[in-house]
């Protein structure tokens, strides 16, 4: 994705959650450059510490259709946060992470902290990391497998189960401080 593509989608994430407190519509551009459908998570920071963050795991609409609802999602129906206030806005760091395909991973030797981020589909739940988020907090290969159990509310070797199935994937990612 090139670098205008990429501040387009930040300034329409933040013009979303800005046009909520003044209550007003954001129309969703049609830029030939923001239509392709991929998997995306907005994730937003205040002080460095994460704020919200919701997305799609697969393309289900296009990129600045995705960015529009899940900035407002991850500002306000984060279930793990109160709602965004308004005087938090100067603060509010945006992250956009767009999402690669899921590929089956059927060795967990194959997964490298700082390229893959982890899917799981279990019959009893799913969890999803970014790939960011293991460098992040510093974790090895086996803390990354328990986190994404954890995730998905299981037990930490869940992801062996019978009926588990682990998928990695890649993400594009930047965020307001690439371009200020």
């Amino acid at each position: 994705m090139d670098t205008e593509s990429k501040k387009k989608l930040l300034k329409l994430a933040r013009e979303t959650i800005e046009a909520r407190f003044a209550r007003r519509q954001v129309q969703i551009p049609q830029d030939p450059d923001l239509q392709q459908r991929r998997g995306l998570f907005v994730s937003l920071h205040t002080d460095g510490e994460l704020r919200g963050c919701i997305g799609y795991i697969r393309g289900f609409k296009s990129l600045a259709a995705s960015v529009v609802e899940m900035a407002e999602a991850a500002a306000f129906h984060d279930g793990r946060f109160l709602p965004l206030r308004a005087d938090e806005l100067d603060d509010l760091e945006i992250e956009i992470s767009v999402l690669s395909e899921m590929e089956a991973l059927t060795d967990p030797e194959d997964i490298r902290i700082g390229r893959d981020g982890l899917f799981l589909q279990h019959p009893h739940g799913s969890g999803l990391l970014l790939p960011q988020v293991p460098v992040e907090w510093h974790w090895d290969r086996p803390t990354f497998l328990r986190q994404i159990c954890r995730k998905a509310g299981l037990p930490d070797k869940a992801w062996q189960d019978k009926g588990a199935q682990l998928f990695r994937f890649s993400a594009e990612v930047f965020r307001d401080s690439d371009f200020s």
